[in-house]
């Protein structure tokens, strides 16, 4: 089976799904990636090119999570001072948990080192604790992204410093 037939015969809408704060890699690393991913016929989805004007944000990206095969998180400086990127993250990994088939999670680690994401310096600590003064999350919600860093940077991910490209 070619890889264009491959994202529609698991049910899945896109075979992967890029998870990335937009400002620190989106002009360079996550395009490159993008780019490189469709040319070679797989289904990528990336939220400024999928989503649609007037389309609800919040629905729109769950559900494209939950149809996706194939989850590239790209940890970057600011990842975590963003709710949407935590947000993300947190259903990647209820999904990729609770799936019946195995759906992967990639992660890369772009100008941060695993410790950050692990929450064991101060770079992604202080940007959620900073989230939680500014928007009055509950410690639930807080918790479940704590959570969803360290499930992640269980997982051996490519380390990628400082791109220039």
């Amino acid at each position: 089976m070619g890889s264009s037939e491959a994202g529609t015969s698991s049910g899945s809408e896109y075979q992967v799904f890029l998870s990335f704060r937009g400002p620190d890699t989106r002009d360079g690393f996550t395009d490159c990636l993008y780019h490189s991913l469709t040319d070679a016929g797989i289904y990528v989805f990336r939220d400024d090119e999928e989503l649609r004007v007037g389309e609800r944000i919040d629905g729109a990206l769950q559900r494209v999570i939950n149809n996706s095969s194939i989850y590239i998180p790209i940890f970057s400086r600011t990842y975590a001072s963003s709710h949407w990127c935590l947000r993300e993250l947190a259903q990647i990994v209820e999904n990729a948990s609770k799936s019946s088939w195995h759906k992967g999670i990639l992660p890369i680690f772009f100008d941060v080192e695993p410790d950050d994401v692990k929450l064991k310096t101060p770079l992604y600590r202080n940007a959620i604790l900073n989230l939680e003064r500014e928007k009055n999350l509950s410690t639930e919600q807080v918790d479940s992204w704590r959570e969803a860093l360290k499930e992640v940077d269980a997982i051996k991910g490519w380390e990628v410093k400082k791109y220039n490209g």
